[in-house]
């Protein structure tokens, strides 16, 4: 069985519009979402062995903050260009290339290309993965080439406001 764990990236400024959407950086609810879902994820069983993030500021913002929270060192993170996508094909095409050694896959990513791919691979029908939640999808294979339609189950689903006061 292999795990696939999706951070979207969280909330993003619109105050700097001389920005390319590539350059913008998190807000201010956006970094106090990462300090709130760092411990999150650990307890949910969110896996930093394997992380690939977008080239995307706000992603990177993202997995930096989170990272800032958690109880141990910060692991190794990866940027990936091709993350940089909304296309819920693409990243079923980039899973497809993942090492067959690596059991848990770790994408810090953009909607709608995270919501598409969690409802292509599972048994959800979810409308929306807010900024800076996390889904966790267990799928039944044994390589990442065999990711296909209906292969996954959602075993995890959580979301910042869950746990703001």
């Amino acid at each position: 069985m292999k795990t696939l764990h999706l951070i979207r990236h969280a909330k993003s400024s619109w105050d700097f519009p001389d920005l390319s959407d590539h350059q913008r950086p998190l807000n201010p609810r956006g970094i106090h979402s990462c300090e709130i879902m760092g411990l999150k994820l650990v307890e949910a069983d969110c896996s930093f062995d394997h992380v690939f993030c977008s080239s995307a500021r706000r992603a990177q913002d993202t997995i930096t903050g989170i990272y800032q929270s958690l109880p141990v060192s910060a692991p190794e993170w990866q940027t990936d260009e091709m993350l940089y996508t909304f296309s819920s094909y693409e990243l079923i095409h980039w899973c497809r290339n993942a090492e067959s050694s690596i059991n848990n896959l770790t994408l810090v990513g953009h909607n709608p290309a995270i919501t598409d791919l969690v409802n292509e691979l599972s048994d959800s029908d979810l409308l929306n993965v807010p900024t800076c939640a996390y889904v966790r999808l267990e799928c039944d294979i044994r390589n990442w080439s065999e990711l296909k339609s209906g292969c996954a189950h959602l075993g995890c689903f959580i979301k910042p406001k869950m746990f703001m006061k």
